[in-house]
């Protein structure tokens, strides 16, 4: 079981937080952000959590966590259907640095964001200093870290969500429109998880 108290972040170092999300597409589920300051033994092999088997992705999820600070924003699926996925994308970063800046009490002296974008005056709460960095996830490992943790996170939400909702498949696809996902949308129509301002899940309720 990984461990839920992040490490005290050293006050002789800037802070510098890196920040990703995970769940932007899928049809299902909330978008979660992750926010990670690196400590000094964190796990070596971070890298874009795409690029990372799940097994292996697992296992430095559980390590980050207990190496680094780190914080989860997530923005739900009222959220999404309300402000849009991009703003809610925004918001849900904003909410993972305000948690790990809750946890270490310092502010950061820079977040690095992956992505072209970053929350600064696109999200009223967002008041930290930001650059965005294309392609972050496997070049910076702050960011590389927060990949992994924001994946994981929201994996874990979808699994559960599935056992609720078995007939979407979300242990397997966690929402996003698989084959299997479309099929099931199209007998069963949505659930109250799905994202009703998608087109699939939209065409689906006029069914």
């Amino acid at each position: 079981m990984a461990v839920e108290t992040p490490k005290e972040i050293c006050s002789d170092h800037p802070v510098v937080i890196g920040v990703d999300e995970a769940g932007r597409g899928p049809l299902a589920g909330p978008v979660v952000a992750a926010a990670v300051v690196l400590g000094a033994d964190y796990p070596q092999g971070v890298d874009d959590s795409k690029r990372i088997s799940a097994k292996r992705r697992a296992v430095l999820d559980e390590a980050i966590r207990a190496t680094c600070m780190w914080g989860v924003g997530i923005a739900d699926v009222h959220e999404i259907d309300r402000i849009n996925i991009f703003a809610a994308t925004m918001l849900a970063m904003t909410r993972a640095v305000a948690d790990l800046c809750g946890k270490s009490g310092r502010a950061p002296q820079i977040v690095l964001i992956d992505g072209n974008m970053t929350p600064a005056g696109r999200c009223d709460g967002w008041r930290w200093p930001a650059r965005a960095i294309v392609g972050g996830d496997a070049s910076e490992p702050a960011i590389s870290a927060a990949s992994i943790v924001a994946k994981e996170w929201r994996d874990r939400r979808m699994i559960e969500a599935a056992a609720h909702h078995p007939q979407y498949g979300w242990d397997r696809n966690m929402g996003y429109g698989t084959a299997e996902h479309m099929e099931a949308l199209r007998i069963h129509g949505p659930c109250p998880l799905h994202r009703r301002s998608f087109a699939p899940v939209a065409q689906a309720l006029l069914i």
